[in-house]
């Protein structure tokens, strides 16, 4: 049985064998007899440039950031927020999403009621609010103000005043 198998494999492959495929070998000589013929043209010469000498090296780079920024004071004084001290709750919060709901006077101290989101934080003046470093200055029964550190273009500090005005039921945001 595995020899009929071996002889019928042996003459189809015979059979597959025949000039069925002449017009595809003679069109593969026809298509190649031009590239046995054809020369490339040779590379053309490279042409030499005189070498010249770099006289620039003690100029100031154009590329250089000094040249880009503007001058910085010396020393960078002005004011400093203090990065060493523990941020409180509310300074993760831009300050256009918290919203004054309300004031509450413990003693002679003053509070305010500041909502985020669904909570709401009791804040006195010391208290910090927003990402600018804002500190509560003030707080009157319609407002809260505060002194913010906003970065100039320096790199500087400069101080802004902002406020967070008193929400009152079912009105939008109200900063200053």
């Amino acid at each position: 049985m595995r020899r009929a198998a071996i002889i019928l494999a042996c003459f189809g492959l015979t059979a597959c064998s025949g000039d069925e495929h002449e017009d595809l070998q003679q069109w593969m000589q026809e298509s190649t007899k031009d590239f046995r013929k054809s020369k490339l043209p040779p590379l053309p010469e490279i042409k030499r440039f005189p070498a010249v000498a770099y006289e620039a090296g003690d100029l100031l780079d154009p590329y250089n950031s000094a040249r880009i920024e503007p001058e910085r004071k010396a020393g960078g004084g002005g004011i400093r927020p203090d990065f060493d001290r523990r941020k409180e709750p509310l300074e993760s919060y831009p300050l256009e999403s918290l919203k004054m709901v309300g004031t509450l006077t413990k003693g002679k101290m003053a509070h305010a009621l500041i909502q985020v989101d669904k909570n709401l934080h009791q804040v006195k003046v010391g208290n910090y609010l927003g990402q600018n470093f804002g500190i509560i200055t003030d707080i009157s029964e319609t407002e809260v103000t505060l002194r913010e550190l906003v970065p100039d273009s320096l790199g500087d500090y400069m101080e802004r005043v902002s406020t967070l005005q008193l929400q009152e039921q079912g009105q939008p945001g109200g900063t200053k």
